[in-house]
């Protein structure tokens, strides 16, 4: 399941009415944040009608979302084998991918829709071993136009070590309400 159709399952599981267009408002439905949560616990789940998962899905395997709302987005997961290199490490690309999809929930949770990355930076400052619990803290920052600004910082829970820090601008693929 592609991420631009979890959208679509969750904007039409929603039982609110869409928001308003008003650019003004500043507390966000909650069907935005509800709508996020889904997300990120959606792309964690088993593909429907096979043991496998989708390959956008991989990076939040057994994620557990504790916060979804406001422009922020925070979640947990231990690092599965699958994710690991040679060494025993959370692969740095399932790192990146995690950390995208987590700045992705906490844009969705404001604004309502999936946005894709146009610029993202990420630093690594330490490694995350195999079954080690981490938790990702993704937050909107700034909004100019169609342009949104978020970070993600990546630590290990225990210990609470910066495993890495993440920084992106990511846009709307199309204009909110457009027909094509």
């Amino acid at each position: 399941m592609t991420s631009q159709t979890r959208q679509r399952q969750v904007a039409s599981s929603s039982s609110e009415s869409p928001p308003p267009t008003n650019p003004t408002m500043r507390e966000p439905p909650a069907w935005m944040a509800d709508g996020a949560r889904r997300w990120l616990e959606d792309a964690g789940a088993t593909v429907e009608g096979g043991p496998d998962r989708a390959f956008n899905a991989l990076p939040l395997s057994g994620v557990r979302v504790s916060l979804a709302e406001r422009g922020r987005a925070v979640c947990s997961l231990r690092v599965p084998a699958h994710l690991t290199d040679a060494e025993g490490n959370w692969h740095k690309g399932a790192i990146a991918a995690a950390a995208d999809d987590v700045c992705a929930a906490a844009i969705m949770s404001v604004e309502g829709i999936i946005k894709v990355s146009v610029h993202y930076d990420i630093t690594y400052f330490a490694p995350a071993k195999l079954h080690e619990e981490v938790e990702l803290d993704g937050k909107v920052v700034e909004h100019k136009g169609r342009m949104t600004a978020v970070t993600v910082e990546i630590r290990k829970k225990e210990s609470g070590e910066l495993v890495a820090i993440g920084r992106q601008w990511m846009t709307a693929s199309r204009h909110r309400g457009s027909k094509i």
